[in-house]
């Protein structure tokens, strides 16, 4: 059993500091958590209220807060280090969204500088303006961007990426619905021609478990994050094969499972992801590597 208790890990926000110190860990690293400007904020959470082609029915976000809270709820639960995901989901996006993103990590102290980026002309000079404002994390939609990695603009930031070494938290899984690039084979072809690259697949790949749990044994510097995996709300609709969990806790103690939440546009208590992974009963070691260590090597802090 973990530290945290009958029933796995912590039920309320307020004892998630206190799972962290029984299972000796200073926090947690959050590697999927968003931060977007106000105006663009507002139509995703239209877009989760409503439901749609892109979320499903969508659902109720449980951290509708102004964004100084947000910030300061994640760290009243030791979140010690968070991202601040965006995506741009049509062409003309990403360099602002990737100014506002790193102004934000700049003046708040645990947001890890992340960016974007899409296929259109310029993608590589905008990729390289990121990184040389110290960018660490990317992300990039598959589903909502409605793109094909294999894009030809992006084989040059492919490559740019694989050689700095810099990680790419993709949303390549059929969850909530499929796109027409989502699913294993146009992320892995892109893999095949970059075997160096540090992909992220979020979401743990659901519902396609088993095909990116194999992508994630194949490359080195593929890891797979836990967001909304293993909670009450995913486990209805996408369960986890109980077959696969050697293979996880594997990964995991190998340094390529790493949390993720989906802060704030989650259902359910923050401390329900936590509690989702403590009663998967993988042992404290496992807790520790994918909610610390594995975050931390990952980012480079």
């Amino acid at each position: 059993m973990g530290p945290g208790g009958e029933g796995g890990g912590p039920v309320e926000d307020g004892a998630v500091a206190g799972w962290c110190r029984a299972l000796g860990v200073p926090g947690v690293v959050d590697v999927h958590v968003h931060f977007l400007p106000e105006r663009m904020e507002r139509r995703v959470w239209h877009h989760f209220d409503n439901g749609g082609p892109l979320v499903g029915q969508g659902w109720e976000i449980r951290y509708r807060l102004p964004r100084e809270e947000r910030v300061a709820r994640l760290r009243a639960m030791g979140v010690r280090w968070f991202t601040a995901l965006a995506y741009a989901h049509r062409p003309g996006m990403a360099r602002s969204l990737n100014d506002w993103t790193l102004d934000f990590a700049d003046a708040t102290p645990g947001c890890v500088p992340s960016a974007t980026f899409f296929p259109e002309p310029g993608v590589l000079d905008d990729v390289r303006a990121a990184l040389e404002r110290g960018a660490r994390v990317f992300k990039v939609h598959l589903q909502v961007g409605a793109f094909d990695p294999r894009h030809e603009d992006l084989e040059p930031v492919w490559g740019l990426l694989a050689e700095a070494g810099v990680p790419v938290v993709v949303h390549a899984s059929s969850m909530p619905v499929p796109g027409r690039c989502t699913g294993p084979g146009p992320i892995g072809d892109v893999l095949a021609r970059h075997p160096g690259l540090a992909v992220v697949v979020a979401h743990l790949g659901m519902p396609e478990y088993e095909e990116f749990l194999d992508l994630a044994e194949r490359y080195a510097n593929v890891r797979l994050d836990t967001t909304m995996a293993f909670t009450d709300f995913a486990e209805r609709t996408a369960p986890f094969p109980a077959r696969h969990r050697p293979r996880l806790r594997d990964l995991g103690l190998a340094g390529k499972i790493v949390l993720g939440s989906d802060f704030p546009t989650i259902p359910y208590p923050y401390a329900h992801q936590l509690h989702a992974l403590t009663r998967l009963d993988l042992r404290d070691d496992w807790l520790r590597a994918v909610c610390w260590d594995n975050g931390r090597r990952l980012l480079g802090l």
